[in-house]
């Protein structure tokens, strides 16, 4: 998908959301619809579904990474289950990152499968059926809010604590999936990544905040050094923001569609412009997985890492959950 249009924005006085409500009504009913039409498969294993209501750039996939890592510590062998957005491959297959690249199981898929085994595919039962089989006793099925075939014993939706939930509009007045009434009530618990700017009314869920910060290793590199920042994601200001924040110089930012695919030309000439400008050309490692094999090494990565503010709370949310589900 291309980047996050600017009037998707909280408080924006762009007419284009208005001008498009109507295609933002037949977005809607058709998930309704959808939602409908779905007989929810269950599997043999608890589900949790990691999702969220807007398009692109909450941070799914790195609190899906944080949650396997708070699963194991206890007791569980967890696996995820994704569709393998941007991938070519239908599965349901076990991503190998030594063996797959993002065009044949998508980006995000690949940084999963870093944090624990991971299966694509766009029968989503069958490919949490096929994780069962290889032994994990627990599922992270990310980006599933929306995904209404595999049924889950909890339900966790990611914020992104400064865009919220944008406009407040549907697709493509605005970034919303469905309407926030409708996400929250399939919902369990919120999982809020950063400051709040505005007061959320999440309906008396449970919160769980957390933060995204960038790896500290990384950060050490890239700062006080001057750099082309360039990421396609949903939202690249985030990324150069980050990059600001840990004392690193932007020179120059450049924003690609979100999961697009980089050629090599693309990346040589990225290249050559940070050296014109005496700069490195540092990148998010979403888009590092998109980039040809041959040339990473001529790009640095700023990698980000969740924490939660009080796992303990929210393992214990969890255990419950799952005890009473």
């Amino acid at each position: 998908m291309p980047r996050t249009p600017d009037f998707w924005s909280a408080g924006t006085t762009s007419s284009l959301p208005a001008l498009l409500s109507p295609l933002a009504l037949l977005y809607g009913l058709g998930n309704r619809l959808n939602r409908a039409m779905a007989r929810p498969q269950e599997v043999a294993v608890p589900v949790i579904s990691v999702g969220n209501l807007v398009a692109g750039g909450a941070g799914k996939t790195p609190t899906a990474i944080a949650l396997a890592t708070r699963l194991r510590a206890m007791g569980y062998t967890p696996g995820m289950v994704s569709r393998g957005y941007g991938g070519s491959e239908a599965g349901p297959l076990r991503v190998d990152p030594a063996l797959h690249d993002a065009a044949r199981v998508g980006d995000e898929a690949l940084l999963l499968a870093r944090a624990a085994p991971t299966w694509i595919g766009r029968d989503r039962p069958e490919a949490a059926r096929a994780a069962c089989r290889a032994g994990c006793d627990i599922l992270l099925a990310d980006d599933a809010h929306q995904t209404y075939a595999l049924e889950r014993d909890i339900s966790l939706l990611v914020v992104d604590a400064a865009q919220g939930f944008g406009n407040g509009s549907l697709i493509p007045a605005g970034p919303l999936r469905e309407s926030i009434a409708e996400g929250l009530a399939r919902t369990d618990a919120v999982i809020l990544i950063g400051e709040p700017v505005r007061p959320f009314d999440f309906g008396g869920l449970p919160v769980f905040a957390a933060a995204l910060r960038p790896l500290a290793e990384d950060a050490a590199k890239l700062k006080d050094e001057r750099v082309l920042a360039f990421a396609g994601i949903g939202r690249p200001e985030k990324f150069f923001n980050t990059l600001e924040s840990i004392g690193a110089y932007v020179a120059e930012r450049q924003a690609f569609p979100d999961h697009g695919t980089y050629d090599a030309d693309t990346v040589m000439r990225l290249v050559e412009r940070a050296v014109a400008l005496k700069a490195q050309a540092v990148t998010t490692e979403k888009d590092l997985m998109r980039l040809p094999q041959e040339a990473r090494a001529m790009v640095q990565v700023l990698r980000v890492e969740l924490t939660f503010q009080a796992p303990q709370q929210l393992e214990a949310f969890i255990g419950k959950a799952l005890a009473n589900a």
